[in-house]
């Protein structure tokens, strides 16, 4: 026999983890988001859509799009003050070849992940394909990115990716979530060694 009053635990207890799981990552995005800063660049979050994250999310009731109901991977980016304005809300980033942004992507759950893991680093060397041509500002590709997630994120440590919409280079270092526990270890685990790749051979 079922039974529903443990079900209904287990559900709520489900839900409380995942939302408390969602936050906790809120909290550590906005106190990366306030220590980039500070930086001499002066790194503004990417606002593509508004002040949020990219996902890829789904309401649709085919089988293959309910596993896209719970976020399982999302990302936000950070942009040098110079190289973007605000309007309307969002952020605007031209596309140009000296272009670099600093890219934060967590990964909670999915095929092959045994632990929810944070990528940071560096996106280089961002072009239009023939079907991006009409493409103007960066912020337009990062919907795009998690359509195309396997295979542009398949060897994260060194991104070199191309489709018919872009063409795009990039660094990105893992570090478990869960390992990521307070300011010092931000700033150690994912700060610094982000800014590291993305001053790395500036100007050269």
């Amino acid at each position: 026999m079922i039974d529903k009053g443990g079900i209904i635990e287990q559900t709520n207890l489900a839900f409380d983890f995942i939302q408390k799981l969602h936050l906790e990552v809120s909290y550590l995005i906005k106190e990366v988001e306030a220590m980039l800063s500070e930086e001499e660049e002066s790194f503004n979050i990417g606002k593509p859509s508004g002040y949020g994250i990219s996902t890829r999310s789904s309401t649709g009731l085919e089988t293959n799009n309910v596993s896209l109901w719970v976020m399982r991977r999302f990302a936000v980016c950070f942009i040098p003050e110079a190289q973007t304005k605000i309007a309307g809300g969002q952020s605007v980033t031209e596309l140009h070849d000296e272009l670099r942004i600093l890219y934060l992507r967590f990964v909670l759950n999915g095929k092959n992940v045994t632990e929810p893991a944070v990528y940071s680093g560096v996106l280089r060397d961002i072009k239009t394909g023939p079907r991006g041509q009409k493409v103007k500002k960066f912020e337009s590709f990062m919907g795009h990115f998690e359509y195309v997630n396997d295979r542009l994120f398949e060897n994260p440590e060194d991104i070199n990716y191309e489709d018919g919409t872009l063409s795009i280079k990039g660094e990105l270092a893992k570090v478990n979530l869960y390992d990521v526990n307070n300011s010092e270890a931000i700033k150690t685990k994912i700060v610094e060694p982000s800014l590291a790749l993305y001053r790395e051979n500036v100007g050269d």
